[in-house]
């Protein structure tokens, strides 16, 4: 039985053999058809210069930042090396801190990179820091945050097809506190029935990681349900971060027309004083 074996195992490799000369082959058209039609693309594009669009961040803005949102603007330059425009369908965005989502979105049919040409896109994007907040306990008023934004914009070329062009760009951003303004005391410089000048002695304490910027301070003083007298503060002043400053603000009124609350006050019967208004201030990242 052995001598009758071995013709069928020499049968059994030469079949084998020949299998694999047939993938040999059959890999090896495949390639040469593909590189056969990649070189006939590169011809094409070459003949009819048609080639890939080009995108990168020229810059990021921080136009708006207030208590309760930051808006962020995105310029995006695209260059079109194509003889013919380009639509730009959609792009996809996302803003992310520490691999944590804060915000994403989708603007469609974004408009059009002329031909030959280049455009800067601008991407819109705000964060509404109740939102940051509520989602992720740790991100406290008053700190400043590291941040990711990732963009895709999808264009549609001739030849290539639908392509997406990733852009990616890291920050920081702050997550703003109010400061605290206390009005400490009034004294008083020149008093008369007709005419008082008083000067406001106020302290500043600002709970930001980061410094501000005081640029507009209005107010108004209140001798228990009276108003006395509002006035505002233009001079601009830095408040350090983590920081207490103190201001004096000149205040002029009438006191004979305020009745009996500035008479107690004037004779230590107790008489609350309060200050209201709105204070304005910039941050380093204003602008951006």
């Amino acid at each position: 039985m052995a001598s009758s074996d071995e013709p069928e195992v020499r049968e059994r490799k030469v079949k084998e053999e020949d299998k694999e000369e047939k993938d040999k082959d059959k890999g090896g058209f495949i390639e040469k058809v593909t590189e056969f039609i990649h070189d006939i693309g590169e011809k094409i594009e070459e003949a009819i210069g048609f080639g890939k669009p080009t995108a990168d961040v020229s810059a990021i803005h921080i136009p708006t930042i207030n208590l309760k949102k930051a808006e962020i603007v995105v310029d995006v330059l695209v260059k079109n090396p194509n003889p013919i425009p380009i639509p730009l369908i959609d792009i996809n965005y996302l803003i992310e801190s520490d691999e944590r989502k804060l915000v994403s979105g989708l603007i469609p049919d974004a408009g059009t990179i002329h031909a030959h040409g280049s455009e800067t896109v601008k991407i819109p994007m705000t964060l509404i820091y109740d939102d940051i907040k509520s989602t992720y306990a740790d991100i406290k008023p008053g700190s400043i945050i590291p941040y990711k934004i990732k963009v895709d914009l999808i264009v549609d070329v001739p030849i290539f097809g639908r392509l997406t062009l990733p852009l990616e760009k890291k920050g920081e951003i702050p997550i703003p506190y109010k400061p605290d303004i206390d009005l400490e005391k009034i004294k008083f410089d020149k008093f008369s029935f007709e005419e008082t000048t008083a000067i406001l002695h106020l302290k500043l304490e600002n709970k930001n990681d980061f410094d501000l910027g005081l640029n507009l301070l209005e107010y108004e003083v209140w001798l228990s349900e009276v108003s006395i007298g509002s006035a505002e503060l233009t001079k601009s002043t830095k408040l350090d971060k983590n920081g207490i400053s103190r201001m004096e603000i000149p205040i002029t009124f009438r006191p004979k027309d305020f009745g009996s609350a500035l008479w107690d006050m004037i004779r230590g019967r107790g008489t609350g004083y309060t200050m209201k208004g709105n204070i304005h201030v910039d941050t380093p990242y204003m602008g951006r």
